[in-house]
C-alpha cells in the first residue's frame, strides 16, 4: 500500500454491525485500496500505462471536439458509441426441421 494512506477504520455503534459493515465499505472504496490491489497484483509495463494514458487523453479530445461541435450548430457530428451486444434467444433452434411435420 502506499505510504501516504491511512487505514479504514470504523466503530461500530448499538450493536449495528450493518451499518458499521456498510461504512467500512464506502470507506475502502473511497481511499482506493482495493483499487491499488488489484493494480498490484499483475505488472504492468510502463510503456503500457503510458499508451492507456494517451489513448483515454486522444478519446477525451475527441469527446470534447465532438461535443464542441454539437454546441455551435454542426448537424452532421454525432457521438460516437459502443454498439450493444445482442441477447441471446432463449429459445431452442431446431436444426433439424425436415423431421417435424
Amino acid at each position: 500500500m502506499s505510504k501516504n494512506k491511512t487505514l479504514v477504520s470504523v466503530k461500530v455503534f448499538k450493536g449495528d454491525i450493518n451499518r458499521a459493515l456498510k461504512k467500512f465499505k464506502r470507506g475502502v472504496i473511497e481511499s482506493n485500496h482495493l483499487q491499488e490491489l488489484r493494480d498490484r497484483k499483475t505488472y504492468t509495463k510502463p510503456k503500457t500505462i503510458r499508451r492507456k494514458q494517451k489513448q483515454q487523453a486522444i478519446r477525451e479530445q475527441q469527446k470534447l471536439t465532438i461535443l464542441e461541435k454539437i454546441e455551435n450548430g454542426d448537424s452532421k457530428a454525432m457521438m460516437f458509441f459502443r454498439k450493444k451486444k445482442r441477447k441471446k434467444s432463449n429459445k431452442p433452434q431446431n436444426k433439424n426441421k425436415s423431421t417435424q411435420k
